[in-house]
């Protein structure tokens, strides 16, 4: 790939262009470079045993004297989670305003890097230069405090990056979106929009968190019991609603899980929630009349180690829900984590538990724009490039065709991956470079396409066999063959001695001069040991032979 490929001001997604999570954006001019963002997915099938997924910068940690800094536009996990594990391949300053800086120093202390990594904390609509970029941020509203539009000007003109937003007119915490400074943006002209695409297919308006306070306190004031409430731990204007409503109707708000704690205590930091009445752990709330207590908890994607997925399975050493009690999930459901929500949700409902989520009332507003929304921003902005990200390919196709629409001259696809030259010239996809992901799999960084990871998920589909045969000098069987299957169905006929039957008439059937040869005899036996599964069994396991050669 030729310097040239990256002349002139381009974008290149690493992360979140086709997918909703683990985003990763970067700007290039001039051979330098910034990135916005760095975070991480859930974990899946292709990874089993994988805590995260996040994306391979490959590409940029080869150029990592090339990077000017991370800038974060909020705190949320698919945007500042992975920058605690891939900053040590980056080595540049971090950018963040007070709260999300707050998140991110506890993230780096937990990985050790507190005193080592370069944070710097930044007001609200700070302006800043990096390298030939020249950085503002502008307060949006989100499902997070602090969340920051970017606009970054060049000489080629104005790239508006927006982040995760909504049109909230009523936040209930830090300000309303800064929809003047956004039309300033628009008339001093934006070259490109680089923007949010998760609710393009949804008409309307998003809906605001002052509407949906008012809901839940008429929702609740009407429960008799315990009422447990589960919702994203990172949006601290549902925690002070929960906690608020909890007071005024004679309960006392406990918080269940440590993330929740986690996001009171940063967003305290950084000069909000002052003014909550105090609020009890879990075990505080155990003590309490189940009419007294109002439960705020982890879990809302059915995380199986989280708060509500311990309290559903009856194994939450604190707190329980029983029959006549409600569980709120006041939540969306996240693409990807259908099943195990559903789990929990039978689950609550088997114990006899009221279960309520966004499709039986009104408990939820997502933190993201739906079109009408996107169409205000789009006016307010009026880019000459629109560059659909942070979505499904379903979304960015809609957004797409949404800025067309609007009147937006060009609304190129992009995906991750790509190199979008924005100038000189028209918008065009000029290079395809090195994307992928990691799966942080204990204290190991793992491609997907590892042999660790495609020998795991085999196992997990076709499971495994292992085999050991002692041998004489001359190849011949010693003993029995010994064997042993995980994962896998074994019939009559393996247990009445089918394979051993099988494996020593294989061996004894080499050519004398083979039997000497260790490889041989063990490519013979996993030879014979995969047919015998594939007729018995309609499986492929994998198989590991053991050779033990006595020399007699």
């Amino acid at each position: 790939m030729t310097a040239s490929e990256f002349d002139g001001l381009v974008f290149a997604p690493l992360g979140g262009a086709g997918e909703i999570g683990m985003n990763l954006n970067l700007y290039g001019l001039d051979g330098r470079w910034v990135m916005l963002d760095c975070g991480v997915t859930f974990s899946d099938d292709r990874a089993p045993g994988a805590e995260l997924i996040m994306p391979d910068p490959a590409f940029i940690e080869a150029r990592r004297d090339s990077l000017e800094a991370i800038v974060l536009t909020h705190g949320h996990e698919d945007h500042l989670g992975a920058v605690a594990y891939l900053w040590p391949r980056f080595r540049c300053p971090i950018y963040a305003t007070p709260f999300t800086a707050a998140l991110m120093r506890r993230k780096l202390a937990e990985t050790g890097l507190a005193e080592t990594a370069e944070l710097r904390e930044i007001p609200l609509r700070a302006r800043f230069e990096l390298g030939p970029f020249d950085i503002e941020f502008v307060t949006v509203t989100h499902s997070i405090l602090e969340p920051n539009a970017v606009a970054l000007r060049t000489r080629y003109g104005t790239i508006v990056h927006s982040g995760d937003f909504k049109i909230d007119p009523e936040p209930l915490i830090g300000d309303t979106t800064h929809s003047g400074a956004l039309e300033a943006l628009g008339r001093e002209g934006v070259l490109a929009l680089v923007c949010d695409s998760t609710n393009a297919t949804r008409e309307g308006h998003s809906g605001s968190e002052g509407d949906l306070r008012r809901s839940l306190d008429k929702l609740i004031a009407k429960k008799k019991r315990r009422v447990a409430v589960a919702t994203f731990a990172s949006n601290a204007a549902r925690i002070e609603t929960l906690v608020k409503i909890a007071a005024r109707h004679d309960r006392h708000a406990a918080l269940v899980g440590r993330s929740l704690w986690r996001i009171v205590d940063a967003a305290r930091e950084a000069g909000y929630l002052a003014d909550l009445p105090p609020l009890l752990s879990d075990e505080e709330a155990g003590y309490l009349p189940r009419e007294k207590v109002l439960l705020i908890a982890t879990g809302c994607q059915g995380e199986p180690r989280a708060a509500m997925s311990r309290i559903a399975a009856g194994d939450h050493p604190h707190v329980s829900l029983a029959p006549g009690d409600t569980a709120i999930f006041a939540s969306k459901i996240i693409p990807g984590n259908e099943r195990a929500i559903d789990v929990l949700h039978d689950r609550l409902a088997a114990a006899g538990v009221e279960l309520i989520t966004e499709h039986d009332d009104f408990v939820h507003v997502s933190g993201h724009p739906n079109r009408e929304e996107l169409t205000l921003f789009h006016r307010w902005l009026r880019p000459k490039i629109l560059a659909p990200v942070h979505g499904e390919p379903r979304h960015l196709a809609a957004h797409a065709a949404l800025g067309l629409a609007n009147g937006i001259p060009a609304a190129p696809k992009i995906r991750n991956g790509d190199v979008l030259r924005l100038a000189p010239g028209p918008a065009r996809i000029v290079a395809r470079v090195e994307t992928g992901r990691l799966a942080l799999d204990g204290n190991a960084m793992l491609r997907l396409d590892s042999d660790a990871l495609r020998a795991r998920r085999r196992l997990m589909r076709e499971g495994a066999i292992f085999v050991a045969l002692v041998v004489d000098s001359r190849g011949a069987l010693l003993a029995e063959p010994r064997w042993r299957a995980e994962g896998v169905h074994i019939d009559e006929a393996l247990a009445a001695g089918a394979l051993d039957r099988a494996l020593a008439a294989a061996l004894a059937s080499l050519p004398r001069s083979r039997r000497r040869d260790d490889n041989a005899l063990r490519e013979t036996a996993r030879h014979c040991v995969r047919r015998h599964f594939r007729r018995a069994a309609g499986k492929r396991p994998s198989i590991s032979v053991e050779l033990v050669r006595l020399n007699r």
